[in-house]
């Protein structure tokens, strides 16, 4: 259910970001542009890379270790998966508390024409990767239950 909820959030978000450049540009070719669509764009699109991150872990599309399936045996792979996950969550975790000291140091700095505080799209990273701590926890506990059951 959260899987469907985020993909169709990132889809929101995809075509929000589409039509608000497709508007900008048409009022910049009518000879008034919209002087904060820049800065809203690029909030927009900080949250869907994060978001679209998260999906593609959940889904297995990421960069993966495939040689090792076929180098060894199915238990060594096994446990060369694990230790892979463990260190994806050890680098992410490293990540998080530095994304979310960025997030409080940017909060009083005001982005462009829109004046949002810059905060709100390093606040995108904080929770991109709190999603894919989630996502890899959640793989780990599924690829330790499979190991056990065989």
């Amino acid at each position: 259910m959260l899987k469907r909820i985020e993909f169709a959030f990132g889809g929101t978000l995809l075509v929000t970001v589409v039509a608000l450049v497709a508007v900008a540009s048409v009022s910049r070719a009518m000879g008034s542009p919209i002087i904060w669509s820049v800065e809203m764009a690029q909030l927009i699109f900080a949250w869907l890379c994060m978001l679209a991150a998260d999906i593609a872990m959940q889904e297995d599309r990421h960069f993966g270790l495939e040689i090792i399936r076929e180098v060894l045996s199915p238990q060594a792979a096994d446990r060369i998966e694990i230790f892979n996950i463990l260190v994806i969550i050890g680098f992410l975790a490293f990540l998080l508390y530095y994304a979310w000291g960025n997030m409080i140091l940017m909060h009083p700095r005001l982005v462009g024409a829109a004046q949002i505080n810059a905060s709100y799209i390093h606040a995108s990273m904080v929770v991109g990767l709190l999603l894919m701590m989630r996502t890899m926890v959640s793989q780990l506990i599924r690829r330790i239950r499979r190991k056990g059951a065989n």
